[in-house]
């Protein structure tokens, strides 16, 4: 009954340091506000609707050019990211439809199962491990349980597999050695059940706002908490940075291209300058907030 009452409390524990919906900083009716406003005054400036990734479907504004990256970097992966043809839904984990209005521009083109697992921290971290997946850095592929435990995939390639007893989880010999893209996303699927925004947070480094770059992530970790990254950005000559966003949310959903629901001109882009808060269509973050894999 003890060990039953554990896992319990595991699996609550996670779902509740995920991403949820909350009256942040008591701005939900401001927040309609500006979505009533966006809708009524939708700008579609910087789309280009035939571009099939994040770098190629936006344009920058006027002044602006995208930051050079390097090739093969987690910065041009995410620059790089496929979208689904301009105008389909996100689609939660069972087929439904995920309204655009006020929210998303565009929805990475992500397979995210029929489990309701793929939310916030685990969008994040499943674009983060894609990356480490396609370069071969198996050994940097690992993230930790709410509880404490490192998931690590040079283990799940040799054969291992996780048990988890309330708290505590281990290895054990489960199956023999692989790795198939297949055998990566079952892992992938066992981090998403048992980590969350508190663990994510933890395990990051943070960032000052003026040395933000792609790939950083804005993170509240807790109950509730919630998280975004930054998957494009451009500068202008006064060195002034702009950037997009993309999240998914509770329940399980595709990832998507947040709108700037503040700024109808300048979106999907955001500035940053002279704000102490990045607010988001679903959630409003501190600049402090900023963190770094």
């Amino acid at each position: 009954m003890m060990r039953k009452l554990s896992i319990f409390f595991i699996i609550i524990l996670v779902l509740f340091t995920s991403c949820r919906t909350i009256d942040n900083n008591s701005e939900s009716s401001s927040r309609h506000s500006l979505i009533e406003k966006s809708e009524a005054n939708k700008n579609t400036s910087h789309v280009i609707p035939q571009g099939s990734t994040i770098g190629t479907r936006y344009s920058t504004p006027e002044g602006f050019t995208r930051v050079e990256v390097d090739k093969g970097s987690f910065e041009e992966f995410l620059r790089n990211q496929k979208l689904k043809p301009y105008g389909e839904k996100a689609l939660y984990y069972n087929g439904r439809e995920k309204p655009s209005k006020g929210v998303y521009d565009s929805v990475i083109d992500v397979d995210i199962g029929d489990r309701d697992l793929h939310q916030c921290a685990d969008a994040i971290m499943l674009l983060r491990g894609e990356y480490l997946y396609s370069i071969g850095s198996y050994d940097d592929i690992k993230f930790n349980f709410v509880s404490g435990f490192t998931a690590e995939y040079n283990k799940w390639m040799e054969g291992y597999r996780i048990k988890v007893e309330g708290n505590d989880a281990s290895y054990y010999k489960g199956t023999e050695p692989s790795n198939t893209y297949e055998d990566f996303r079952k892992f992938m699927d066992m981090v998403f059940a048992y980590s969350g925004t508190l663990s994510l947070e933890k395990e990051m480094d943070r960032v000052h706002i003026e040395d933000m770059k792609i790939g950083d992530v804005f993170i509240i970790g807790g109950s509730p908490g919630h998280a975004v990254i930054i998957v494009d950005m451009a500068m202008n000559d006064a060195n002034e940075k702009i950037f997009i966003i993309a999240q998914s949310y509770m329940p399980a959903q595709q990832t998507q291209i947040l709108i700037n629901s503040n700024d109808e001109n300048m979106s999907p882009w955001y500035l940053l300058k002279d704000k102490e808060k990045l607010k988001t269509p679903e959630w409003t973050f501190e600049v402090d907030t900023l963190r770094r894999f």
